[in-house]
């Protein structure tokens, strides 16, 4: 794969040192799953989860697409929205023809995934069995198409937490795509109550979805 220039890097030494030996998606993944889950909805640039080593799905997800523009990929998330649920960033890649991703949660099931999808849909639907709330609800019914991060460049979304507003504020506003009808909504069965353990391992009480 062709590498892509980087921006004028804006990191410190010692954050560069850590970045570096984030050599590959899975590694990434490890990284984040080393990471405190931050409960508070506050906007955290890639910077400060480095400083503070915790991070909710939209930080880790920018992180993520930090560490990947490092290794010569376009940074990408992706926003995944629920009813009755939060919603769920993501970081997306390529590697060849396959999609892949990497992403910090509060459920075990709604992290990494192989880069080998063969759509962003495809990629998405991988996650539909796994999102679920804590009455047993699958929850997950649209996605946005991936946000490249290299427009935000110009406000340092990289190091600064204000660049986070907008790249919020970006996502929300992308189309929506619907994963499945209101008649499959309507016979989707509730969760199993081991299914729900298997995903909920390490889940922190205080992040869970409050209505």
């Amino acid at each position: 794969m062709a590498r892509r220039p980087l921006a004028r890097d804006p990191w410190t030494p010692a954050e560069r040192a850590v970045l570096r030996s984030l050599s590959t998606p899975s590694r990434i993944q490890g990284f984040l799953d080393t990471l405190s889950y931050r409960t508070e909805d506050e906007p955290a640039s890639p910077r400060r989860v480095l400083a503070e080593r915790r991070a909710h799905c939209l930080d880790g997800a920018l992180l993520a697409a930090s560490a990947l523009r490092r290794l010569g990929h376009d940074p990408m998330i992706l926003g995944m929205w629920a009813v009755r649920d939060d919603g769920h960033v993501i970081a997306v890649f390529r590697q060849g023809s396959g999609w892949g991703a990497i992403a910090k949660s509060n459920f075990t099931g709604l992290r990494y995934r192989e880069p080998v999808y063969r759509s962003v849909r495809e990629l998405v639907m991988s996650y539909f069995e796994d999102y679920f709330n804590a009455d047993g609800e699958r929850t997950l019914r649209m996605h946005t198409a991936p946000l490249r991060l290299a427009r935000f460049d110009r406000i340092g979304w990289e190091v600064e937490d204000a660049a986070v507003d907008a790249i919020d504020a970006a996502i929300k506003v992308l189309p929506d795509h619907h994963l499945i009808t209101p008649a499959q909504a309507k016979r989707l069965a509730r969760m199993d109550e081991r299914s729900m353990q298997a995903g909920m391992v390490g889940t922190v009480k205080a992040g869970l979805y409050r209505g």
